[in-house]
Protein backbone atom coordinates (compact mmCIF):
# COMPACT_ATOMS: atom_id res chain seq x y z
CA UNK A 1 0.00 0.00 0.00
CA UNK A 2 1.27 3.45 -0.89
CA UNK A 3 2.21 5.47 1.58
CA UNK A 4 0.76 9.23 1.11
CA UNK A 5 2.19 12.12 2.88
CA UNK A 6 -0.30 15.24 4.82
CA UNK A 7 0.85 17.48 2.06
CA UNK A 8 -0.11 15.01 -0.65
CA UNK A 9 -3.44 14.29 0.93
CA UNK A 10 -4.34 17.81 1.20
CA UNK A 11 -3.02 18.80 -2.19
CA UNK A 12 -5.64 15.89 -3.52
CA UNK A 13 -8.04 17.37 -1.48
CA UNK A 14 -7.81 20.60 -2.88
CA UNK A 15 -8.34 20.07 -6.40
CA UNK A 16 -11.59 18.16 -5.33
CA UNK A 17 -15.07 19.69 -6.02
CA UNK A 18 -16.96 20.28 -2.78
CA UNK A 19 -18.99 17.34 -4.25
CA UNK A 20 -16.58 15.11 -4.79
CA UNK A 21 -15.19 16.03 -1.20
CA UNK A 22 -18.70 15.17 0.41
CA UNK A 23 -19.10 11.94 -1.63
CA UNK A 24 -15.39 10.63 -0.40
CA UNK A 25 -16.43 12.01 3.16
CA UNK A 26 -18.98 9.34 2.92
CA UNK A 27 -17.31 6.98 1.55
CA UNK A 28 -14.59 7.07 4.62
CA UNK A 29 -17.60 6.83 6.98
CA UNK A 30 -18.42 3.81 5.98
CA UNK A 31 -15.63 2.04 5.21
CA UNK A 32 -14.18 3.00 8.96
CA UNK A 33 -17.52 3.07 10.25
CA UNK A 34 -16.92 6.41 11.83
CA UNK A 35 -18.12 10.26 11.96
CA UNK A 36 -16.29 13.22 10.70
CA UNK A 37 -17.25 14.96 13.50
CA UNK A 38 -15.89 12.45 16.05
CA UNK A 39 -12.32 13.37 15.57
CA UNK A 40 -12.61 17.08 16.19
CA UNK A 41 -14.46 16.27 19.29
CA UNK A 42 -12.08 13.92 20.57
CA UNK A 43 -9.34 16.39 19.62
CA UNK A 44 -10.82 19.14 21.36
CA UNK A 45 -11.88 16.74 24.72
CA UNK A 46 -7.96 15.23 24.25
CA UNK A 47 -7.03 19.16 24.96
CA UNK A 48 -8.20 20.33 28.81
CA UNK A 49 -5.73 22.82 28.91
CA UNK A 50 -7.23 24.55 25.83
CA UNK A 51 -9.47 27.18 26.72
CA UNK A 52 -13.02 26.93 25.32
CA UNK A 53 -13.74 30.13 23.62
CA UNK A 54 -16.03 32.35 25.98
CA UNK A 55 -19.51 32.37 24.51
CA UNK A 56 -19.81 36.38 24.47
CA UNK A 57 -23.18 37.03 26.39
CA UNK A 58 -25.41 39.18 23.81
CA UNK A 59 -26.02 43.01 24.92
CA UNK A 60 -28.13 43.98 21.53
CA UNK A 61 -31.81 42.07 21.05
CA UNK A 62 -34.53 42.54 18.64
CA UNK A 63 -37.79 42.85 19.89
CA UNK A 64 -40.33 40.74 17.39
CA UNK A 65 -43.89 40.92 17.08
CA UNK A 66 -44.35 37.12 16.44
CA UNK A 67 -48.51 37.48 16.71
CA UNK A 68 -50.35 39.69 18.11
CA UNK A 69 -53.21 37.74 19.54
CA UNK A 70 -57.11 38.96 20.08
CA UNK A 71 -56.49 42.12 21.87
CA UNK A 72 -54.71 44.16 18.61
CA UNK A 73 -56.10 47.30 19.74
CA UNK A 74 -54.15 46.92 23.31
CA UNK A 75 -51.01 45.80 20.86
CA UNK A 76 -51.42 48.57 18.91
CA UNK A 77 -51.21 51.00 22.08
CA UNK A 78 -48.20 49.07 23.21
CA UNK A 79 -46.51 49.44 19.89
CA UNK A 80 -46.74 53.01 20.01
CA UNK A 81 -45.95 53.57 23.32
CA UNK A 82 -42.51 52.00 22.75
CA UNK A 83 -41.67 53.44 19.56
CA UNK A 84 -42.33 57.00 17.88
CA UNK A 85 -44.61 55.89 15.72
CA UNK A 86 -47.90 57.34 15.06
CA UNK A 87 -51.25 55.21 14.97
CA UNK A 88 -51.05 54.34 11.26
CA UNK A 89 -47.74 53.25 11.54
CA UNK A 90 -47.73 51.23 13.95
CA UNK A 91 -51.27 49.59 13.06
CA UNK A 92 -49.50 48.41 10.10
CA UNK A 93 -46.38 47.21 11.87
CA UNK A 94 -48.98 45.00 14.17
CA UNK A 95 -50.83 43.89 11.26
CA UNK A 96 -47.08 42.97 9.43
CA UNK A 97 -46.46 40.09 12.52
CA UNK A 98 -44.11 39.06 12.45
CA UNK A 99 -42.67 42.22 12.45
CA UNK A 100 -39.80 43.92 14.60
CA UNK A 101 -41.08 46.47 16.87
CA UNK A 102 -37.39 47.18 18.35
CA UNK A 103 -34.30 46.61 17.16
CA UNK A 104 -30.54 46.31 18.26
CA UNK A 105 -32.48 47.47 21.96
CA UNK A 106 -30.54 47.26 25.24
CA UNK A 107 -31.20 43.71 27.37
CA UNK A 108 -32.79 45.56 30.10
CA UNK A 109 -35.27 47.79 27.13
CA UNK A 110 -35.75 44.76 25.17
CA UNK A 111 -36.76 42.35 28.25
CA UNK A 112 -39.67 45.77 29.36
CA UNK A 113 -40.87 45.78 26.10
CA UNK A 114 -40.96 42.07 25.46
CA UNK A 115 -43.39 42.28 29.04
CA UNK A 116 -45.62 45.16 27.78
CA UNK A 117 -46.39 43.79 24.57
CA UNK A 118 -46.89 40.08 26.65
CA UNK A 119 -49.36 42.39 28.74
CA UNK A 120 -51.27 43.53 25.79
CA UNK A 121 -51.67 40.18 24.87
CA UNK A 122 -49.25 39.84 21.83
CA UNK A 123 -46.30 36.84 21.46
CA UNK A 124 -43.11 38.15 21.32
CA UNK A 125 -39.70 37.01 21.00
CA UNK A 126 -36.36 38.03 21.99
CA UNK A 127 -33.52 37.81 19.03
Amino acid sequence: MAKYTNEELLEAFGEMTLVELSEFVKAFEDKFDVEAAAPVAAVAAAAPGAAAPAEEEKDEFDVILSAVGDKKIQVIKAVRALTSLGLADAKALVDAAPKAVLEKAKKEDAEKAKAALEEAGASVELK
